[in-house]
């Protein structure tokens, strides 16, 4: 009876210690690189996030073939609307999004695959201990990396027929909003 007893302890205290599907800080702001390697597509954005009020805002910078653009968008999901302002042409285009807000993090469905430690490992301070998750989304594989212990996205990728394979990468996260201003619409949309 100890025995089973002893082993039921184990089993639990291992299964309490296996990391669960976690939900990013509510709101920080830092930079990403997006890859598109099928339609030829590279992206790199500072961005603010705001999981509170449902808000997104992003400068981007678009490279489609050997052709770059520049975008700033807001998308404020509990107004319904997305602004987008082309950088180089200062016109302002100001639709409804009709997507569903989906928080940073790892979804409540993924599976657990293992932690990893990105830098050097035996030096203190030259690494970070990271979480793989993976799991489907309407059919479509994807997969999340967030750091250990506060849920910080660090890559993310995605497979479907519609897109192909798309990679983001995370970098340069700080925890919170700097810009009071970073969620008011640009003003080039303001007539």
């Amino acid at each position: 009876m100890f025995l089973v007893v002893s082993l039921a302890l184990l089993v639990a205290v291992t299964l309490a210690q296996e990391p669960h599907p976690c939900r990013s800080p509510e709101q920080f702001e830092g930079r990403l690189s997006t890859f598109d390697p099928d339609r030829r597509f590279y992206r790199t954005a500072r961005f603010a996030y705001d999981d509170r009020q449902r808000r997104f805002r992003e400068f981007e910078e678009v490279q489609v073939g050997r052709d770059d653009d520049f975008f700033d968008k807001l998308y404020l999901f509990n107004e319904g609307k997305e602004y987008r302002v082309n950088v180089r042409t200062r016109t302002c285009n100001v639709t409804g999004i009709t997507r569903p807000w989906i928080p940073f993090g790892v979804p409540p469905d993924a599976r657990f695959r293992g932690t990893a430690d990105i830098g050097a490992a035996g030096v203190p301070d030259e690494h970070v201990i990271v979480n793989l998750f993976d799991g489907t989304l309407d059919n479509n594989p994807y997969f999340v990396t967030v750091s250990g212990t506060d849920c910080i996205p660090i890559q993310s990728g995605f497979f479907s027929n519609e897109t192909g394979g798309v990679l983001t990468d995370f970098f340069d996260i700080s925890i919170g909003i700097s810009d009071p201003e970073a969620f008011i619409p640009p003003r080039e949309c303001s007539s």
